[in-house]
This record gives C-alpha cells, sequence and structure tokens, in this order.
C-alpha cells in the first residue's frame, strides 16, 4: 500500500499546477475542518481553503488518501494539520512532493506535542490560539501587502474566544475533581483545562489504539458505572464499537449523563460554536441527570 501511495504522490505531484485559481488567493489546505475553519476566519477572502477531514459522521482514523487529497495538498501554499501521529499521511504527501515557498503549520510543534502524547490538540484551549498566530503569520509573509489585514482578522478571533474561555472557568471553578469517564481520550486535554478527574485512561488508549481492552479494564469501567463512581460518560461519535455501545446503555441505565464528542466539527460551525455546544452539554451533564 505505501508504495502504491508513493507512486501515486510522484505522478500527481508532476502534474499539479503551481496556483489553482487565477484571483490569486492563498491556497491553504487544512487536515481537519476546524483548524480550516480557522485559517478561513484569519485569511478573510483572500485564502481558498479545503479542508481534508470533514465529515462528522466519518471515523477520521479509518481515512484513506485519494488522488484528489495528494492534489489538493501538493499545490497548497499553506498546509496546516495536527501532528503528532494523528494524521501521518499529511506528512507523507509534503515529504514526497516540494512546492517553493510552501508553509507547513504543525500544530503539535507549536505546543511541544509528540507522537505518544494525547493527539486530540483541539481539545486544549491553548492550541487554536497559537494555530491563529502561525497562520496570521504564515498569510502575511505570503502576501506582506495585506498584513494589516491578517492582523486584524487574529485579534478579532483571539477576542471571539472570551465566550469559550469564560465557560471553561465556569464548570471548572465549579466541578473540578468531579471524577468522570471515557471510551477514548478524546475529550482529554478539555477534561484537563476543566480539572475534572478522568477515569479508566488503560481502557481509553485500548480502543483509541484499535486493540481489545483487558478483562480486568473492561470490569472495572462497568464497575465505576453500576456503583455511580463517575458523573458523566464522554464518548466518540465517531468511532464506536459493540463493546462502547454496551458500555453508554450501562451508563444511561445508570442514570448517568451521556456526552458525545466528535473528532470533526459539524458541518457549517465554527471552531467556537462547535466547542461551546459540547461545553454546553458537558455542563449539563456535571449538573446531573434531568429526571
Amino acid at each position: 500500500m505505501r508504495i502504491v501511495v508513493a507512486l501515486l504522490i510522484a505522478v500527481l505531484a508532476s502534474i499539479a499546477t503551481v496556483a489553482r485559481a487565477a484571483d490569486h488567493k492563498i491556497e491553504v489546505v487544512a487536515a481537519e475542518n476546524f483548524y480550516g475553519n480557522v485559517a478561513q476566519q484569519i485569511g478573510g477572502d483572500r485564502v481558498s481553503v479545503v479542508s481534508i477531514l470533514n465529515n462528522p459522521e466519518q471515523d477520521p482514523h479509518l481515512f484513506e488518501v485519494s488522488p484528489a487529497v495528494i492534489r489538493e495538498v501538493t499545490a497548497a501554499r499553506v498546509v496546516v494539520y495536527n501532528g503528532a501521529g494523528y494524521d501521518p499521511w499529511v506528512e507523507q504527501v509534503l515529504r514526497a512532493t516540494t512546492k517553493p515557498g510552501r508553509l507547513a503549520i504543525v500544530a503539535a510543534d507549536l505546543m511541544k506535542r509528540k507522537s505518544g502524547d494525547n493527539p486530540h490538540l483541539w481539545y486544549d484551549p491553548a492550541t487554536m490560539p497559537a494555530v491563529a498566530r502561525a497562520l496570521a503569520a504564515a498569510f502575511a509573509e505570503t502576501d506582506p501587502a495585506h498584513k494589516d489585514e491578517y492582523t486584524g482578522r487574529l485579534a478579532t478571533f483571539l477576542a471571539s474566544l472570551s465566550p469559550l474561555n469564560a465557560k471553561i472557568a465556569a464548570i471548572r471553578d465549579k466541578y473540578a475533581g468531579s471524577v468522570v469517564t471515557a471510551t477514548e481520550p478524546v475529550f482529554g486535554n478539555m477534561a484537563e483545562a476543566l480539572k475534572l478527574s478522568v477515569a479508566n485512561e488503560r481502557f481509553q488508549l485500548a480502543i483509541m489504539n484499535d486493540t481489545e481492552p483487558s478483562a480486568r479494564d473492561v470490569a472495572a469501567f462497568e464497575r465505576d458505572l453500576k456503583n455511580h463512581k463517575v458523573r458523566v460518560l464522554f464518548y466518540n461519535k465517531q468511532a464506536s464499537t459493540a463493546l462502547v455501545q454496551h458500555l453508554i446503555e450501562m451508563a444511561r441505565a445508570s442514570k448517568i449523563p451521556v456526552v458525545g464528542i466528535t473528532e470533526t466539527a459539524p458541518a457549517g460551525s465554527s471552531y467556537q460554536d462547535w466547542m461551546l455546544m459540547q461545553l454546553d452539554e458537558t455542563q449539563r451533564a456535571l449538573a446531573g441527570p434531568s429526571s
């Protein structure tokens, strides 16, 4: 498979055009749609953004590179992606292609994270401000004549995070130390920001890495639900198994609130709205079941 992908990259790279549009917009490719949304907010109408992973119904871990994706990445002037082992296909395409002046923004590098760390960096409240600043700098370097516009949009974006930061502070102040659990560590960075105590971490890592959790870890998870040792169960809507569904059903039977989170933003949703929506649901869940 790797040989086929490498050959495909080489062929497509040789025929990729340097510019796609006649309007001279900065061509941006984002591996994930929430990074693409932030790039659009910073670049405005001076950028053309393509987001590769943009379907909240699809498991990002099952993504396979297509010829169209290779063409998009090859032609881009700015590429923004997560890193930390989450989207290695981007690095594969970048290494196999060359484009003078192409800029790559890697969230993991900005946050000093590496493969093996929790790769779901967009749930860390510090990530998007860092990515936004890097995008503004990249756009200004590519298009210095409009640097002030990018700087202004960056300021607007950073200010727009105030309601999100206020919501995080409100939840943290009221529920810090609350014990929750999850089927995967997708929400882990945000849970840390909220100062929630997350149980069943070995189980989460097994599910994320597509390995079978040990019988001991499964039993411990089930006990936590039956004995109401956890306040909320978080699960990944985009990657569910029979075992995960079993635990969700157990939680609901025990009247433990269940919160579904995603690895990509819903269509048409800004990064800010997406995060606030999930935090609102988290806050309601921590307050306890409605009945």
